[in-house]
């Protein structure tokens, strides 16, 4: 594999910045009548994306095979885009299929204006020369080659003639697996899972119609050449001229995380809490920076929006608390236009807390950004160790969320082309296993995950242990007060211990709402669930034997932390942090 080097990087993914990545999948023998058409259809697909999303640069991922290909890369080339590509075999096999000095003179003239170049490796039982013939071990490779682009890219560009074919790794099939989750002939029958049943944003392909230069080449009946269309799985609506709005607000969701990545840009570098240190950093493969400079904007963004959000909580319960005062102050004091007019100044205080609060986002940016954050933690240790799914047709975004609401599938957009470079060739040095064990898993003592839930473990247990006294001694001086109020015959007293009573069960009610807005009982048990799973973990890497054994242990934990941070986000979800429910005097 040909990693991209310390500059590209910098360039492409400077401050958490995510491009809109387009994979290409065409035909090789387009009509040359046809071209100029094509074109124009492609530049204005192109330049389209780029003008909707402006915030996101617009970066095409194409294997530069003849035909479509190269096309496609020419036109993003004249628009000033990017282009990366992605070899299906060792490049010294992949130039046999350019039979011509031109299509061979063209090709090393677009690879070199590519920021980027990658090598698939050999699919598993098959060998270089098996590969050099073309026999169906050659197909495997472009089979894995579409894979790889329907998994790595937003969008998949296909300039087909809309007709079915069974040709292993060709445009169809291509084109079916990035719609359908299937490459037919590839994918062993017993990994087909759930996620064939899922809707999620990873099914975009937009169709730009093309003839073929052979018999019978036209294109499927009932298509026009040159038509573009966005296609669905949708079976009332399967082509539709526009993107369907819930594919605008994932990538539009992604541009704005973009747009505050490079806004707080010099906070993230200064303040960001990196998963490992330089020297650490040193030892690992250059590919697995661009998942961790995205790992930093995002902790960081999350951070800074959650104390957002608790400002606004504590504000608000205060007020709360506050205008229960001065409700009880209202009924037994003479100066009642005064506390009307506090009444009035704390609840008007609050709904403006409230409205620009819920304008901002702040709770819902804090909940998503956090489960970003969680996922590329994930993912980063999982590409620093060498993890992979062991499905030949998954990656490590894949799952994620799945099951949730789609519009959360911009945080898997951002993962999709994170680990772009880790997902071709793993990394299998020893080094990878060692410093994720220590940084990742840790101990009880030395750091890693496993002493910070076992920290915070112990933290809100004491806190739920103090609110249960808190809760206790407000029970025993409630009775207190109200067998003083039965006693005492001064009415000023008497007077006096209500109010007493009456502030210490509006404190105690505030304190409880506070608790349930922030579920912090749900957090002590995902607290202590992820600590479980981190020390069963650490316990099982200790006696495992091999490098191998522990990099499945380390697949299996990642997997309960990703499921256990989609929970997490829906927990969170259900309990929305504005003032609503004060604003009805409900808390």
């Amino acid at each position: 594999m040909s990693e991209p080097d310390s500059q590209t990087e910098e360039t492409i993914y400077a401050a958490g910045l995510v491009p809109l990545i387009i994979g290409v999948t065409g035909h090789r023998d387009l009509v040359p009548a046809e071209l100029p058409g094509i074109r124009t259809a492609v530049h204005s697909f192109l330049s389209g994306l780029q003008q909707q999303f402006p915030d996101r640069p617009v970066q095409v991922l194409s294997p530069l095979a003849a035909g479509a290909d190269r096309l496609v890369a020419e036109v993003a080339l004249e628009l000033g885009m990017k282009i990366i590509v992605s070899l299906p075999m060792p490049e010294d096999l992949y130039i046999k299929d350019f039979d011509t000095a031109d299509l061979l003179q063209e090709f090393y003239r677009l690879r070199g204006e590519a920021e980027a170049v990658y090598e698939l490796p050999i699919v598993p039982g098959s060998t270089r020369e098996q590969i050099s013939n073309y026999t169906k071990h050659r197909d495997y490779q472009y089979a894995q080659l579409g894979v790889f682009l329907g998994a790595h890219s937003h969008v998949l560009l296909a300039l087909w003639d809309g007709k079915q074919s069974s040709d292993l790794g060709g445009t169809a099939q291509v084109v079916e697996f990035r719609r359908d989750d299937v490459m037919r002939g590839y994918e062993p029958t017993e990994q087909l899972n759930s996620q064939l049943l899922t809707e999620d944003e990873s099914d975009l392909v937009y169709h730009i119609v093309v003839s073929r230069d052979r018999e019978n080449g036209a294109p499927e009946s009932g298509l026009v050449p040159m038509l573009g269309q966005w296609l669905t799985i949708s079976e009332s609506q399967p082509r539709q001229s526009a993107l369907s709005e819930t594919y605008v607000k994932v990538f539009e969701r992604t541009s704005e995380f973009n747009r505050e990545a490079r806004a707080h840009q010099k906070e993230i570098e200064e303040e960001s809490y990196p998963l490992i240190n330089k020297e650490d950093a040193a030892l690992l493969p250059e590919v697995t920076r661009t998942i961790h400079r995205l790992f930093c904007a995002a902790d960081w963004l999350a951070i800074h929006y959650q104390a957002k959000r608790m400002t606004s909580l504590r504000v608000t319960h205060s007020l709360a608390f506050l205008m229960g005062m001065v409700f009880l102050f209202y009924a037994d004091f003479e100066a009642r236009r005064l506390f009307v007019l506090v009444f009035f100044a704390c609840f008007m205080l609050a709904f403006v807390i409230h409205n620009y609060s819920a304008r901002q986002q702040w709770h819902a940016k804090y909940l998503e950004y956090r489960t970003l954050a969680e996922g590329l933690r994930v993912q980063f240790y999982w590409a620093a160790a060498g993890v992979t799914t062991e499905m030949i047709t998954k990656f490590s975004h894949e799952n994620f969320l799945q099951k949730q609401d789609i519009e959360l599938g911009w945080i898997r957009n951002v993962m999709r082309v994170a680990s772009i470079g880790c997902d071709i060739a793993p990394n299998l040095d020893p080094q990878g296993v060692e410093i994720v064990v220590r940084e990742w898993v840790g101990d009880a003592d030395e750091g890693g995950q496993l002493r910070y839930y076992s920290t915070k473990k112990s933290t809100y247990r004491e806190r739920a242990q103090r609110i249960d006294s808190l809760a206790n001694l407000t029970s025993i001086v409630v009775g207190i007060i109200l067998v003083l109020c039965v006693i005492v015959s001064s009415d000023a007293t008497r007077t006096t211990l209500f109010l007493a009573l009456g502030a210490m069960l509006l404190l105690f009610g505030v304190r409880q709402a506070y608790a349930f807005q922030v579920a912090e009982k749900d957090v002590i048990k995902q607290y202590e669930f992820m600590h479980s799973i981190f020390a069963t973990a650490e316990r099982r890497i200790r006696r495992a034997s091999s490098d191998t054994e522990k990099r499945r242990i380390l697949r299996v934990l990642g997997e309960a932390a990703l499921d256990e941070h989609a929970q997490w986000i829906f927990l969170h979800r259900d309990r929305p942090a504005d003032a609503a429910g004060f604003l009805r005097m409900e808390s």
